[in-house]
């Protein structure tokens, strides 16, 4: 995704939002009637600046005045433009909320993986809610992978802030490094090629000595039928190559000529991953 430097800025949507909520302020807060006793009427100064006040105080709690849903299917990559010239593609099988307030720019990833390309706006940050942790961002561009209680961040270009849930500790990231925090355990900052990390976007899956259970994981997005690990003895076995995210089930068949395992097929279609040799009536992929 590349940067349109000219884009226009429009402000519209803003001007629009603070208008209806000067209106509602004037509903919900009517203005004191003169006090007889002083005989003294506001003047129209003094008014303008308590309707102001209110009215910042309003946006101090930064309000939303709309929200968007997205998500892409099982295989499918959905590229979005958003209102403010921002750029986001989803990966397969991700669920995504925007939401546009008065001071900032917010988003829940909620399940999948999304590369975001943000438009800067120094007044209004971008906010990625992530679950375990929250991402704030001016303008740049980062990936950010939620699966479960397992949540990366990327970072491309420009710098990102992380910020953990539970413990509040933030971090702040630069290109080519990557956090990592996992639930129960402490965020972990690394080195990482980003180019691998954002090869999903041409289809392709790039594992250096990933654990299994974290392939099967990332697997689950592509592929319709449930994957499951029967023998969590093998959570822990090294995959490496490059696979095409086109055709899971050939890696699935591959596996065991790479790591000491069975793959078969239930009669519901789920996928069964499994400790090699054991009886059953399965059948092999």
């Amino acid at each position: 995704m590349n940067r349109d430097p000219h884009k226009s800025k429009d402000f519209s949507q803003e001007e629009e939002a603070i208008a209806r909520v000067r209106e509602d302020l004037k509903q919900r807060f009517p203005l004191p009637p003169s006090t007889p006793a002083k005989n003294k009427r506001p003047t129209g100064k003094t008014l303008g600046l308590l309707l102001l006040a209110m009215v910042a105080g309003v946006a101090w709690v930064d309000p939303a005045y709309r929200s968007e849903h997205f998500a892409s299917q099982v295989g499918q990559r959905q590229a979005l433009q958003l209102a403010d010239g921002s750029r986001v593609l989803l990966d397969s099988s991700t669920q995504m909320t925007v939401s546009w307030h008065l001071r900032s720019r917010q988003v829940e990833l909620k399940a999948g993986q999304a590369l975001f390309e943000v438009s800067p706006r120094v007044y209004r940050p971008f906010l990625v809610d992530a679950g375990l942790v929250g991402v704030r961002v001016v303008g740049t561009r980062f990936n950010v992978s939620r699966q479960e209680q397992d949540v990366q961040v990327s970072v491309a270009e420009g710098k990102v802030t992380v910020r953990a849930a539970a413990t509040g500790l933030v971090t702040a990231l630069e290109p080519g490094q990557q956090l990592r925090l996992q639930k129960g355990q402490e965020a972990q900052v690394k080195r990482v090629d980003v180019d691998d990390v954002t090869a999903w976007q041409q289809s392709r899956l790039v594992f250096e000595s990933t654990p299994l259970e974290e392939v099967i994981g990332i697997l689950q997005r592509y592929h319709r039928q449930p994957i499951r690990l029967m023998d969590p003895r093998l959570a822990r076995l090294p995959v490496s190559g490059v696979f095409d995210s086109g055709h899971v089930d050939r890696l699935l068949a591959l596996l065991p000529g790479i790591l000491a395992l069975s793959v078969s097929t239930a009669a519901d279609g789920s996928v069964l991953i499994d400790s090699p040799g054991k009886k059953n009536n399965l059948q092999p992929r």
